[in-house]
């Protein structure tokens, strides 16, 4: 099973494309993007390829991790899940913050 790959130290000028011409030296990808600033849309310097194969996955590892591009050294290691934590949302009461006093009760 292929597994997702996070990419990082990428040149901030790198686009998805770019991302995506680079990992199918290795075999087919199955999507590729560079994660950008919301506001700016600049770059954000990291990015995730998920490849089609599990052989694909080995060899972009071995082939892209610590390759120079743009006098960059590339960090290509598998994914990790998103955990919980992290900022924002407010959604479902999770925010930490509670009301003193219901409607109701004083």
């Amino acid at each position: 099973m292929a597994k997702r790959l996070y990419v990082g130290n990428l040149p901030y000028s790198f686009t998805s494309q770019d991302l995506q011409k680079l990992f199918s030296e290795y075999g087919p990808v199955k999507s590729a993007e560079v994660v950008q600033e919301r506001d700016t849309g600049r770059s954000r310097g990291f990015g995730f390829v998920e490849m089609e194969t599990a052989q694909a996955t080995e060899d972009a590892i071995r082939n892209v991790h610590d390759k120079q591009v743009g006098g960059r050294s590339l960090v290509v290691n598998e994914a990790r899940a998103r955990t919980g934590g992290g900022g924002g949302g407010g959604r479902g009461g999770a925010s930490g913050y509670r009301p003193r006093h219901r409607m109701g009760e004083f």
